[in-house]
């Protein structure tokens, strides 16, 4: 079942609607990987628990992604490939790469990340304990761990030590790999008691204004036509994204529009953000997109050259794929050419993503063939071979391995223009949370009995250039335990609400 999409906040109900209702001590909303974790840490902490969604099967968009956690700080796969880690590198790596760190969050999750591993591994499977060294989107085969992210790029490379924080279910392939860790966590949940209603979707929060700052006592639900009401001691909202409500990326996120492939589930409608907003909860970064077209595999592609429609290099092509497409977003007309010459790969084993426009025999054919201002790019590839041959790049700092002078023609020019190259994405933005999920006013203080986690919250994931993959499983999974955790206490009156 579904609600209309749209921007309209839903109107907020009053306690009187809950008279007769049942009575639960933590309500989640969402089954996907925050909510499942939330409902499992809260069943497991005592907490009476039920979880609604609002489609037919658990999983939500967590289920169709190919299962990257981000991990670190010494896990057991790390160790068994030799790759040293620590918490602090780990942090020094996050606060660098985002765009407005909040410490305590980033802090808490490098701690706990290795304790995390284990408890994501104690559901019921392992991550193989192999490394994949290849620059690609994901592993291809269930190799447990590999680069995600700007670990190895500058100026990253220079304020933390690189480590590989990857860390893949041993499923082959790029999509649905999460599927068996949802599966497990739908095993554990029925194991420790907890109630999962499926195609009941979650329309209006309620709240006691009795109670200072009005505190969330409960939900109302919709089920086809039936439709009711729930108490609850606390309530946890994971309802995912809005990267399918139109209205709200038009407002929002207007990048991410006709012209990209939108990655969501039916569900990521933006309803649960629209809750938090009913409420005073203060929504961050609703503008940040994440947004990419992977130049690579295959990685000899990266020795190349990235212009834009003025024939100049903006940033280092070996950049994660969504830090670079970011990039490409900002350049005049969103334009871009990949520039390779022929020694550095066969056309027959390039991605499609990134479609080839044609080669050239000459720089200057390709010049007048792809519209760029005359000798730009021969000024450019000029600079580069010169500095590449010595394994510099002054100009972005693009690390030695993926130096290489680009002379040897032909030259190919693979099209990177937004419209052209199948660009993807999805939103980050959310609900403002502390680091223990409860959701936030403008002003800091806490909306009483509300929490949020994974996609419909703001934690980590804050824009595309700072992003990794695994980011978001893996903060949906850890903040949605801590908000399971801390919504359960709350109900057993073991913590103060607020």
């Amino acid at each position: 079942m579904s609600e209309t999409p749209g921007t309209t906040v839903p109107d907020v109900l009053p306690a009187s609607v809950l008279d007769g209702a049942e009575t639960y001590d933590v309500v989640v909303v969402g089954f996907g990987i925050a909510g499942g974790c939330a409902a499992l840490e809260a069943a497991r902490a005592g907490a009476r628990v039920l979880l609604l969604e609002k489609a037919a099967v658990h999983g939500g968009t967590s289920a169709m992604s190919g299962g990257h956690f981000y991990l670190g700080g010494g896990t057991p796969v790390q160790q068994a490939t030799g790759h040293e880690d620590t918490p602090e590198e780990m942090y020094k790596y996050l606060v660098a790469a985002s765009k407005e760190p909040e410490h305590d969050k980033i802090r808490a999750y490098c701690d706990g990340s290795v304790e995390h591993f284990g408890w994501l591994e104690a559901l019921g499977f392992e991550f193989e304990r192999s490394y994949y060294p290849e620059k690609a989107v994901i592993q291809p085969g269930t190799q447990g761990l590999m680069f995600t992210g700007n670990e190895k790029v500058w100026p990253y490379k220079e304020q933390a030590v690189p480590a590989p924080r990857g860390h893949k279910v041993p499923v082959p392939g790029d999509t649905e790999g999460t599927r068996i860790v949802m599966d497990l966590l739908k095993e554990r949940l029925a194991e420790a008691g907890a109630e999962v209603r499926y195609e009941t979707g979650v329309t209006n929060l309620v709240v006691d204004d009795s109670t200072d700052g009005g505190a969330v006592v409960g939900v109302a639900w919709r089920s086809f036509e039936r439709t009711g009401t729930v108490r609850a001691g606390a309530v946890v909202m994971a309802a995912g994204g809005f990267v399918m409500n139109a209205d709200m990326v038009a407002e929002h996120t207007p990048a991410l529009g006709s012209k990209l492939f939108t990655l969501g589930s039916t569900y990521d409608d933006g309803l649960g953000i629209r809750l938090g907003s009913s409420v005073g909860a203060e929504l961050k970064h609703m503008d940040e997109p994440f947004i990419t077209a992977p130049m690579y595999p295959p990685s000899v592609l990266l020795t190349g050259i990235l212009v834009n429609n003025r024939g100049e290099r903006f940033v280092a092509e070996d950049s994660y794929h969504s830090r670079t497409s970011q990039h490409v977003m900002e350049q005049p007309g969103s334009e871009a050419y990949l520039i390779v010459d022929s020694e550095h790969g066969e056309l027959a084993s390039y991605s499609m993503l990134v479609p080839i426009i044609d080669a050239y025999d000459t720089i200057e054919e390709l010049e007048t063939a792809l519209s760029l201002p005359a000798g730009s790019v021969a000024t450019t590839l000029a600079r580069y071979n010169e500095h590449a041959a010595r394994g510099e790049d002054p100009d972005f700092h693009k690390s030695p391995e993926w130096l290489a002078p680009q002379d040897t023609g032909p030259w190919a020019a693979f099209d990177l223009r937004l419209g052209k190259a199948l660009y993807a994405g999805f939103t980050l933005g959310g609900i403002r949370v502390d680091v223990d999920g409860r959701a936030q006013r403008p002003d800091g203080s806490v909306v009483t009995g509300l929490y949020a986690a994974g996609a419909c919250a703001s934690n980590l994931a804050q824009d595309g250039k700072g992003y990794c993959s695994g980011t978001q499983l893996g903060e949906g999974s850890f903040f949605g335990r801590r908000a399971g955790r801390h919504a359960a206490a709350v109900a057993a009156g073991a913590v103060a609400p607020a």
